[in-house]
């Protein structure tokens, strides 16, 4: 078990913590969990890359603790009425697709790369800086034209890279016979 991975499952275990916050309306308590869930999610990839950590299992484990982390904040930062429906339907549709892709791909045995690409990154940080947004919405006023901006670049990135991963997958399933093996993939 590397240091990398250790904070991913960190974060993992952050956000029932997280959840239980927003639920309870204490967005101070969810900002702080929210802000350290971000920075493992930071200095796990960074770590990984300096000290020659990486790992398939991190590879794997890494963009679903920030799916499990950005759907479920999204989700009930909706219900609170800090995020706007239409936002939560592009995000978690784009994370569904996507998730639901890869399965599709190691379920029909095809080689699977999971590398983010810089748009990806991109869109990770701006649905951050969303939750960060919403969340800090008692401690500071942030004017409406700003969340305005703020949501429709989150919302612009989401698809664009939902539209640049479903392409990918497409492309790696075209390029490549899915791989047979004698085990059987259950």
């Amino acid at each position: 078990m590397t240091i990398p991975n250790i904070l991913t499952i960190s974060r993992i275990l952050l956000t029932p913590l997280l959840m239980w916050f927003l639920v309870h309306r204490k967005l101070n308590q969810a900002l702080l969990v929210f802000f350290v869930a971000g920075m493992t999610d930071g200095l796990d990839g960074l770590i990984a890359r300096l000290f020659h950590q990486q790992s398939r299992f991190g590879a794997i484990l890494d963009p679903l603790a920030d799916k499990l982390l950005l759907v479920s904040s999204f989700l009930i930062l909706w219900h609170l009425g800090l995020i706007p429906t239409w936002l939560v339907i592009v995000a978690v549709a784009r994370d569904a697709v996507i998730v639901l892709g890869t399965t599709a791909l190691f379920v029909f045995q095809f080689q699977v790369e999971i590398q983010p690409t810089v748009l990806g990154k991109l869109t990770t940080l701006m649905q951050l800086l969303t939750v960060l947004l919403a969340l800090s919405s008692q401690l500071i006023s942030i004017g409406g034209w700003t969340k305005t901006l703020v949501f429709a670049i989150t919302g612009i990135f989401s698809v664009a890279t939902g539209v640049q991963y479903v392409r990918k997958g497409i492309s790696m399933a075209k390029s490549q016979v899915p791989q047979r093996s004698s085990k059987p993939w259950i």
